[in-house]
């Protein structure tokens, strides 16, 4: 089912709608993050309306796997969730993040605003400046495409799943790595559970 979060928004919270590979990984990251309400696992950046998740993994749909975050700008800016967002992922692959190949799998950004996209090009440009990254960045940076949210079992996948394989051997790791280098700006269940 097709939804576009940003027209739904309660008053004083904003959207950002980011891919970083799989879809699992990012919305566990950003679970993790103080003045975050909400993230919703989904596909954007197609042609197919309401594709399923099988369709997207043929790599022929055109969508991204990625997340739609609802957040409360007094207490995480935009230019925070950049910061996770790149430091999250590699954004110097094309179309891949680790074992994962394809253009669902690429670093995306889908921004809702001229604000946004501003800060997320000047993000990006800061970041390949001073030399973070061996490779340049590839990640794109679009207008905001329609969002479609990906099946129920998607959602919430790694707290309901922790034991799963693709969990514990590569979202566990990541997260654990986000989590020492992103504490002060988790929310408190998060801080040393």
């Amino acid at each position: 089912m097709m939804t576009n979060q940003a027209t739904n928004v309660a008053d004083g919270m904003a959207i950002a709608t980011f891919g970083t590979g799989c879809f699992w990984c990012t919305e566990a990251v950003f679970e993790t993050m103080e003045g975050v309400a909400d993230v919703v696992s989904g596909y954007a950046g197609g042609e197919k309306p309401n594709p399923s998740y099988k369709e997207v993994c043929t790599g022929t749909t055109g969508h991204a796997e990625c997340v739609q975050i609802t957040y409360d700008p007094a207490k995480v800016t935009y230019t925070e969730l950049l910061e996770a967002f790149f430091r999250s992922h590699d954004p110097t692959t094309l179309n891949r993040q680790g074992n994962d190949v394809g253009t669902q799998y690429r670093s995306v950004i889908f921004y809702h605003s001229d604000e946004q996209r501003a800060l997320a090009e000047a993000a990006r440009t800061e970041l390949n400046k001073s030399g973070a990254y061996p490779r340049p960045i590839v990640t794109e940076i679009t207008p905001e495409e329609p969002f479609f949210v990906a099946e129920e079992y998607h959602q919430d996948y790694f707290a309901r799943n922790p034991d799963q394989g693709y969990c514990a051997y590569v979202i566990a790791p990541k997260l654990d790595k986000f989590k020492k280098v992103f504490k002060e700006k988790l929310k408190k269940e998060y801080v040393n559970p």
